[in-house]
C-alpha cells in the first residue's frame, strides 16, 4: 500500500520556501531528508519510487526542491544557497516528523549534503546515506570530489551502480574503503548511475530497485538502532 505524499513548504532563512512532500507510514522508524539529483526534481519517477518504497518498508521519506528547480532553472544553486536548503529541509522533517534523521539523496543532492554535513553537522542526523554519489565528471575519473567526506563524523552509507559513470568503481571502492568502518558500500551489480541496466545484464528494473530500497532501509534501521 503506498503511503500519501502530504505537500509541505520549507521555509529557508532569507524569506524563501521551496516544496517538498512528506510520507510518513505507521510506526515509521527513521526519516530520509531526500535531495534529488541535478537534472530532475523531487517528483521525478525515481525519487518518488524511493519514498514509496521505504514507506513500505517503514521508512518516512521528506523530498523536496532546491531553488533553482522552483523556480524553472536548469543551473544548480550556489553551493551555499543548497547547504542552506539541506539545515531548513532537515529541520522541517525533525520538527514534522520527531522522527531520527538520516540525509542524503540522489547524486547532486547527496554530494550538497555531505557537504553542508562537513562544514557543520546537520541537527538530529544520524546518518548520510547517497545515491549514485557523483565522485567525478563522466569519464572523468578522480577523487576530488570526495576530500570533504574525511570531515564528515557520521556513518555514511553509499549505494552505487557498478556501470557508474561518475563513479568508476575501483575509485569508488577505494574512497569508502579509506573512510573506516563509519562508511559502508554496497554495490549494485550492472546498474548505471541513475540504477538502471541493460536487457542484456538479465536483470529487471524491478529488481534492481528492490536491492536498492532494502539496502537503504536495512541500514537505516542500523543506524537508528546503533545510535
Amino acid at each position: 500500500m503506498t503511503t500519501s505524499a502530504t505537500p509541505l513548504r520549507v521555509l529557508l532563512d532569507d524569506g524563501r520556501s521551496v516544496s517538498a512532500l512528506l510520507q510518513r507510514p505507521p510506526s515509521a522508524a527513521a526519516c530520509y531528508v531526500l535531495a534529488h539529483g541535478a537534472g530532475a526534481g523531487m517528483t521525478h519517477p525515481f525519487m518518488a519510487a524511493v519514498a514509496d518504497g521505504l514507506a513500505a518498508r517503514g521508512i518516512a521519506t521528506l523530498r523536496y526542491q532546491f531553488p533553482y528547480v522552483e523556480n524553472g532553472s536548469r543551473r544548480p544553486d550556489t553551493p551555499t544557497l543548497a547547504y542552506a536548503t539541506v539545515r531548513a529541509a532537515c529541520h522541517l522533517a525533525r520538527a514534522q516528523t520527531g522522527l531520527t534523521l538520516i540525509a542524503g539523496g540522489k547524486s547532486f543532492g547527496g554530494r550538497m549534503t555531505s557537504q553542508a554535513q562537513a562544514i557543520e553537522p546537520l541537527a538530529d542526523v544520524a546518518g548520510l546515506a547517497f545515491l549514485g554519489f557523483p565522485l567525478h565528471a563522466p569519464d572523468k575519473p578522480s577523487i576530488e570530489r570526495a576530500k570533504h567526506l574525511t570531515e564528515v563524523r557520521v556513518p555514511m552509507l553509499f549505494v552505487q551502480g557498478t556501470r557508474d559513470k561518475l563513479a568508476e568503481l575501483s575509485l569508488i571502492t577505494g574512497v569508502v574503503g579509506s573512510l573506516g568502518a563509519g562508511a559502508t558500500l554496497r554495490l549494485i551489480d550492472h546498474a548505471d548511475h541513475g540504477f538502471e541496466v541493460l536487457v542484456r545484464s538479465g536483470r529487471k528494473p524491478a529488481e534492481v530497485m528492490t536491492e536498492v530500497l532494502d539496502a537503504l532501509a536495512g541500514w537505516m534501521r542500523e543506524t537508528v538502532r546503533a545510535g
